[in-house]
């Protein structure tokens, strides 16, 4: 059952990846600006010369002709060549991933330690000091924006205190600041889900049928409530993720990080399609492999997931 749902699940991926493709396409060349002229500013290249590049990096084709190429490139692995370094464009971003995943990771994971533990005891003791406490902390990871902690953090730790690197230098101590700044917000958003979640199952019939029963408060909120809480909760880490990337572009500005999304900045102001193109389709895919694992894991925790994906 497991290997038919990857399968469906790989199947209808198809046409949102070549929606992905499509949409890529046609923004990339909505965006004011020539290619040619761009890697030519600066040489005082006369306009015959900007038109023969343009020719021979195929920009003179109808855009329709361009989007099958590629189409075509895509198909047999290969992403293009960056107008810029003329290298592989799989190869430039491959080399820039790594960077990326660690900072998501790291953002990832502060969300969850941060915001897996309030949210619980917010949820077990609704009203206490510790739920005004996480209450407070939620409040202020949603109401400030994650660049403006990222900068504010770097001024503290970084520049007054000294005790991280203020722009990245490759090492792990660096990696704090920037997933803490990036993390921070999710690690609220999960901690008031978690806290709601948590609060709607003591108070459902089963654990009052539990309770009954003569079942330990311990035993309740490990076998009940915390493992029904955590389906939403995993399906919004997975749907978060997404936007964790989307920050990334502007935490790896920030501490001049070299990435995935730093990359991406660069190239779409210098309007460097194929690289444009291939980031898009990268992080696309990124979505719907990260959608498919999260679909694993709730049917994994919730067999009523299971029963739901055999009827479909």
């Amino acid at each position: 059952m497991a290997i038919a749902f990857v399968f469906r699940r790989l199947v209808a991926s198809v046409p949102v990846m070549i929606g992905i493709t499509a949409i890529a396409f046609v923004l990339i060349h909505l965006v004011p600006g020539d290619p040619a002229r761009a890697m030519l500013f600066g040489s005082n290249a006369s306009p015959e010369q900007v038109q023969a590049l343009r020719e021979h990096l195929g920009l003179t084709k109808p855009l329709w002709q361009q989007y099958v190429t590629f189409i075509g490139q895509l198909l047999h692995g290969d992403l293009g060549t960056s107008y810029v370094t003329s290298s592989p464009v799989a190869q430039e971003l491959l080399s820039r991933t790594p960077s990326t995943l660690q900072l998501t990771g790291g953002a990832m994971l502060v969300a969850i330690i941060t915001g897996v533990p309030l949210g619980l005891v917010a949820g077990i003791r609704p009203g206490s000091v510790l739920d005004h406490l996480s209450r407070a902390v939620s409040f202020i990871g949603v109401a400030v924006p994650y660049f403006f902690l990222a900068l504010l953090l770097v001024l503290v730790f970084g520049i007054q205190l000294g005790w991280v690197p203020a722009i990245d230098d490759g090492s792990l101590l660096a990696l704090i600041v920037p997933a803490i700044s990036l993390g921070w917000g999710y690690a609220a958003i999960l901690t008031r889900l978690i806290r709601g979640r948590v609060i709607e199952e003591y108070r459902s019939e089963y654990v009052k049928s539990a309770r009954a029963r003569g079942c330990s408060e311990s035993r309740i909120l490990l076998r009940h409530v915390f493992r029904n809480s955590s389906i939403p909760a995993v399906t919004m880490i997975g749907l978060q993720f997404g936007n964790i990337l989307t920050g990334a572009a502007v935490t790896e500005v920030i501490f001049g990080r070299a990435g995935l999304g730093s990359f991406l900045a660069t190239s779409i102001t210098t309007k460097n399609i194929p690289v444009v193109q291939g980031a898009i389709v990268l992080i696309g895919l990124s979505y719907v492999v990260i959608n498919l694992v999260v679909d694993l894991a709730v049917s994994a925790i919730d067999p009523r997931a299971r029963v739901a994906t055999a009827s479909d």
